[in-house]
């Protein structure tokens, strides 16, 4: 589907959505339309009782006098409330409202406004990004469900006062919008499909819009003592991989940005292996890395000026004869050994490798890691906040603060001493789970502090917000690829 951007005026075919703030009258086109069908669209409000309340919609028939086929009534809420989000959520719902549209063109118009952040074209502009966002699905292996439930929509297009500037303003959320995309869809593929050489595969398309893409396989990771990471693919038949991408728009002399993510492509927990109900769904274990490759292709597509480094920790943690058992010791690459007490706790054995290389390697100004790392986050947090870990107050407050603006939100939870005793060991430096069931996702990310080198760093744990079984206003069930427009605002705002 096409977005567009138009004078505007009125339209004269397919579907016209029409935007009214709480308390206001009808504003040009929309007053246009009422005066050209006698007062219909004024009657129809008065009888469905529609004040322009935030989500309250109208949908009706278009009257004689117009040449459209249907007219749909979109309440904006407080004029003073609007924000990019709520702008986003409302494109959103105006393209969901337009999901089974029969016309093959549909036109947006809002009345104008600008509030003290926006003008109206960058208003609109995010409006038209949430609607993309939204258009978003994956039917890849259901041909005949796609072919039934195809949209017949070819072009939506929203009118404004100075459409080529909206459109200039669109540019770089379009293509925030493709690294959002193609987060969404490797995590979605299935685990034939996506294992870490078909991942690794996939970000080397990325060097087509600039992005630097180095993979280490098994025996250069073994050269570099990355026995934690290796430890857990040993059971598999897929071999390990660890992808660096380098986005360099930045000086040559700015540190890097770092962000790390697990790929575990498919966890059936190893030797400590998992039941067997939902364990489909530890497709999506590779979320983290699978938000870093996302996150790239936005930064490369809207040509951001900074310097990012993105690493992916790939391996598949499998049940073999060859596989990793409970009471192994490994040496990791920072030379701290591990104790593995539970195989299924092996997000955090991939990512101590790929923390310490990163930092070691890159010497980053900050390093964040996502990771579907703990069940726990999910009975603290549910799917509405991801977890947040930092030994940094200010990157955490940023963090947090990139998180309430795009409705990504984080909460922070601590981190302590009486934690990180928890997972001394008596045989090893470290042990790889707690000592009881408490706590679960703050030992863990304990854990990885270890392995960050006092490198200002945060930790976001997204088991509960990777994948949504409901749907959110700007995606719908599935892949919600958390963490791409998160870390994007972060860095635009804060070090661009």
């Amino acid at each position: 589907m096409k977005i567009d951007f138009l004078d505007r005026g009125l339209a004269t075919e397919g579907t016209l959505v029409i935007g009214t703030f709480e308390g206001k009258k009808l504003q040009g086109i929309a007053a246009d339309a009422d005066k050209k069908t006698g007062g219909a669209l004024s009657r129809a409000m008065t009888v469905k009782d529609f004040k322009g309340k935030k989500d309250e919609a109208v949908r009706l028939i278009a009257p004689n006098g117009l040449k459209l086929s249907e007219i749909i009534l979109f309440g904006l809420g407080k004029e003073d409330g609007v924000t990019p989000l709520s702008l986003e959520e409302l494109g959103a719902k105006v393209m969901a409202s337009l999901e089974k549209c029969k016309d093959k063109s549909a036109f947006v118009h809002f009345p104008a406004f600008s509030t003290k952040t926006m003008d109206e074209n960058t208003a609109t502009a995010h409006m038209a990004y949430g609607a993309l966002l939204r258009t978003w699905k994956f039917d890849k292996y259901q041909p005949k469900k796609k072919e039934a439930n195809t949209c017949a929509l070819k072009t939506l297009g929203f009118m404004t006062d100075a459409p080529k500037a909206a459109k200039k303003a669109f540019e770089p959320l379009n293509q925030i919008a493709e690294g959002v995309f193609l987060t969404r869809h490797v995590v979605s593929e299935p685990p034939n499909i996506i294992y870490p050489e078909s991942l690794a595969k996939i970000a080397k398309d990325l060097k087509t819009l600039g992005v630097g893409v180095e993979v280490l396989n098994e025996t250069q990771m073994q050269k570099l003592g990355m026995n934690a990471l290796l430890g857990v693919g040993q059971g598999s038949i897929r071999d390990s991989q660890l992808v660096v991408l380098t986005w360099k728009g930045g000086p040559k002399s700015q540190a890097p940005l770092a962000i790390v993510g697990k790929g575990v492509t498919f966890d059936t927990g190893g030797i400590s292996i998992k039941p067997s109900q939902d364990m489909d769904d530890m497709k999506y274990d590779m979320a983290g890395s699978g938000v870093v490759l996302g996150l790239m292709r936005a930064l490369a597509g809207r040509k951001a000026k900074v310097n990012v480094v993105g690493v992916m920790g790939l391996t598949e943690n499998m049940p073999s004869g060859s596989a990793q058992r409970p009471g192994d010791i490994v040496t990791s690459m920072s030379g701290q050994t591990i104790e593995i007490l539970n195989t299924d706790a092996e997000g955090r054995l991939v990512l101590a490798d790929a923390l310490w290389y990163t930092q070691n390697r890159f010497k980053p100004q900050a390093m964040i890691d996502l990771a579907t790392l703990t069940g726990a986050i999910v009975i603290s947090l549910g799917q509405e906040y991801a977890g947040l870990f930092s030994n940094n107050d200010t990157l955490a407050s940023r963090l947090k603060e990139a998180g309430d603006t795009t409705g990504e939100k984080l909460w922070r939870l601590p981190l302590g001493e009486a934690y990180d005793k928890d997972i001394d060991s008596g045989v090893a430096d470290v042990k790889n789970i707690g000592s009881g069931r408490g706590a679960g996702s703050i030992t863990a990310a304990q854990f990885l502090q270890r392995f960050v080198n006092d490198v200002p760093w945060a930790h976001l744990d997204i088991a509960g917000t990777a994948w949504d079984k409901k749907g959110r206003p700007l995606s719908v069930k599935g892949a919600t690829a958390f963490g791409v427009r998160l870390l994007n605002q972060w860095i635009q705002t804060h070090y661009e």
